[in-house]
C-alpha cells in the first residue's frame, strides 16, 4: 500500500489536506466522541446511489450477514393519503444511523431527539456550519430510513441463523418544517425498535466520530472503515486471513460493471481509510487483501454506554 505520508498526502487538495492533517491526530489522542454501527451493517451495505423510485427492495449478503430493506411510506396530511418514499442511499443514512446508535447507547434509551441532536452532529462532522439545504437532505434520508422495513440476519453457527424483522426506527413523530411548501413531514423524535436496540447493545461496533466525519463524502469509504473496524481485531493473531477480489466485489461492488474498475476505486478508497485507521494491518496483492490482527480504531466496546435499567 502507498505510504500514508507520501504520495497520498501530496495528491490532496488544500481542503483534503486539512482534513487529513486533522484526522491524523486520531492516532495520538483517544476518541472524544464515539459513533456506533451495528455489526451486520458493518458487513453489508446500503445503496451507494439512488436506485430510483421504482426500486422498492434492496438485498445484500456477505458471509453470515444478511440485509434486506423494503422502502416505506409516510402520510401527507394535505393529500390525506400515504406517500411512497424511496430507499435510503449514499453517505447520509450511514452517518445518521451511526448518530442514532450513539445517542441511544449513550443515554441508555431507544428514544432520540433528532431535531436538535442531528444538526449538532452534522456541524461536528463537517468543516463548516450546515446550510439549510444540507440539513434538508439529511432529513430526507432520515425520513426514508425511518419509514423503511429492515430485515437483519446473522449466522451464529453452521446450522443456526437468527433473523430480526423490524423497522430499525420503530416509531417517530412527524413535524412539518417552516417551509409551507414542504410536502413530506420530517421526524423530530425517533424511537429505535426494542429488538434492534437490544441487538445493538450486544452487537455495536465503536467508531471514531472524527474518522467518519473525514470520510463522510464517500459511502464506500464509510463502509470499508466500518468493515475493517469490526473485522481486523477478530483475525486470529499470527493467522492472516485472505479476502479475494471477487468476494470484495460481491460485498462492495454495487454499481461497478467490471471488477478491474472496482479494484482501482477500492484501492484508492482503502488508502484514504488507512490514513484514518492507522493501526489497520493489511496488504493488497493480485489476489485480494490479506488481513492481519489489528487493534480496533476505538479501544474497548460500549465503554460510554449509560447503564441500562435492570
Amino acid at each position: 500500500m502507498a505510504d500514508r505520508d507520501g504520495p497520498l498526502t501530496n495528491s490532496l487538495t488544500p481542503v483534503q489536506r486539512r482534513r487529513l492533517q486533522a484526522i491524523l491526530s486520531v492516532g495520538d489522542t483517544p476518541a472524544e466522541r464515539i459513533a456506533y454501527q451495528h455489526t451486520v451493517l458493518c458487513q453489508t451495505c446500503l445503496p451507494y446511489r439512488d436506485p430510483g423510485q421504482t426500486v422498492r427492495v434492496w438485498q445484500r449478503q456477505q458471509g453470515a450477514a444478511f440485509l434486506r430493506l423494503e422502502a416505506g411510506a409516510v402520510p401527507d396530511p394535505q393529500a390525506r393519503q400515504y406517500v411512497e418514499l424511496g430507499l435510503p442511499y449514499g453517505s447520509r443514512p450511514r452517518l445518521i444511523l451511526s448518530h442514532l446508535n450513539s445517542e441511544a447507547l449513550k443515554r441508555g434509551s431507544a428514544r432520540v431527539d433528532v431535531e436538535h441532536s442531528l444538526t449538532a452532529f452534522v456541524r461536528r462532522i463537517q468543516d463548516r456550519p450546515p446550510t439549510g439545504p444540507e440539513i434538508r437532505r439529511f432529513k430526507d434520508q432520515l425520513t426514508r430510513f425511518a419509514a423503511c422495513l429492515i430485515r437483519l440476519a446473522i449466522g451464529v453457527s453452521e446450522d443456526r441463523l437468527i433473523q430480526v424483522d423490524t423497522k430499525i426506527i420503530d416509531a417517530f413523530e412527524l413535524w412539518r418544517g417552516k417551509d409551507e411548501r414542504q410536502r413530506i413531514m420530517w421526524p423530530a423524535v425517533v424511537e429505535l425498535s426494542p429488538r434492534y436496540f437490544d441487538s445493538l447493545t450486544r452487537h455495536a461496533v465503536p467508531l471514531d466520530e472524527r474518522s467518519i466525519g473525514a470520510l463522510a463524502n464517500s459511502p464506500l469509504a464509510l463502509d470499508v472503515y466500518a468493515w475493517l473496524a469490526q473485522r481486523l481485531h477478530r483475525v486470529p493473531g499470527g493467522k492472516p486471513q485472505a479476502v479475494t477480489w471477487s468476494a470484495l466485489f460481491e460485498q462492495f461492488g454495487f454499481g461497478f460493471s467490471r471488477l478491474r474498475d472496482f479494484r482501482r476505486e477500492f484501492l484508492e478508497t482503502l488508502r484514504a481509510v488507512q490514513a484514518h485507521y492507522q493501526a489497520a494491518r493489511l496488504e493488497a496483492d493480485a489476489d485480494g487483501l490479506v488481513l492481519r490482527n489489528s487493534p480496533p480504531p476505538v479501544a474497548g466496546r460500549l465503554v460510554s454506554i449509560a447503564r441500562l435499567p435492570g
